[in-house]
């Protein structure tokens, strides 16, 4: 899986691993689609919710961008 620039600066910010990334997005808490048919995984962590926005076809998939909400504000 591929992950972009912005999501790797995202990732710095949030003080977000590629492990913690990664078992998000084996054992998300909830998955929807997105704009543009770019899928959502959602896992509540410690009072927050990480969201991991990743574009997905046929050849590829790739981690658009990841981010730290509260978790009251996406209903989880």
């Amino acid at each position: 899986m591929e992950i972009s620039g912005h999501a790797r600066e995202r990732m710095q910010k949030y003080n977000v691993s590629e492990k913690l990334l990664m078992d998000a997005i084996n054992n998300p808490d909830s998955t929807f689609e997105g704009y543009r048919g770019r899928k959502i995984y959602q896992k509540r962590l410690d009072g927050y919710v990480l969201r991991i926005v990743i574009e997905e076809n046929k050849a590829i998939k790739r981690i658009v961008t990841v981010y730290k909400a509260r978790s009251g504000r996406y209903g989880i």
